[in-house]
């Protein structure tokens, strides 16, 4: 028997969750398609709570708002050097943001190194070109909703949509794959969604 593409599970997942299917006492949606696949949360629209005010400054000394993303739809991935899945999904972050950066879609990181050098070597390794914003003591994750994402553990990355509103997030390791199918669903929606 052939299993679905964690892809086609997720674009499936999220769909449901735009298209309002779930309960309305249930505005957060957990899916897990796989035991492989990183927890999923969607927040349908009309239930999703303003994106909290993300900002600082950049590992490159620059200050960095996720205020100056509104109308577009912005990756948050939290991460640190000495993360072994950071290091995985870097790669595919970084594609994201070449390939759908004309599309309105833009990443930004919160770096959880307690050494500026050692998060500026990671990027620098990585070739990162979407700007981070230095958090040693993870005061930025604090202002997240409780029980969006586990951020006791890196990475994770939160979505926010054009609208400036979080629509969802994932706890663990994100493939290109994933991005895609999340994205893919974001970008569809009208702008000002929720």
């Amino acid at each position: 028997m052939k299993r679905p593409c964690r892809a086609a599970i997720l674009t499936a997942a999220f769909a449901t969750a735009l298209a309002g299917c779930s309960a309305p006492e249930e505005p957060l949606r957990t899916y897990r398609s796989l035991p492989e696949q990183p927890l999923f949360r969607s927040i349908r629209p009309a239930d999703r709570p303003d994106a909290p005010a993300l900002a600082g400054t950049s590992l490159a000394g620059k200050p960095l708002s996720l205020a100056d993303h509104r109308g577009e739809v912005v990756v948050v991935n939290a991460w640190a050097s000495w993360c072994g899945p950071c290091r995985a999904e870097a790669p595919a972050l970084n594609r994201i943001q070449r390939e759908l950066g004309d599309r309105g879609v833009r990443v930004m990181g919160i770096n959880n190194d307690t050494e500026l050098g050692d998060a500026r070597a990671f990027e620098g390794d990585y070739a990162l070109g979407y700007p981070s914003l230095h958090d040693p003591l993870g005061k930025q994750f604090f202002k997240l909703p409780k029980g969006l994402v586990n951020t006791q553990g890196l990475p994770f990355t939160v979505f926010v949509d054009r609208a400036g509103k979080l629509a969802g997030a994932v706890s663990g390791g994100v493939s290109e794959e994933d991005l895609e199918a999340i994205l893919g669903a974001l970008l569809k929606e009208k702008s000002g969604a929720g």
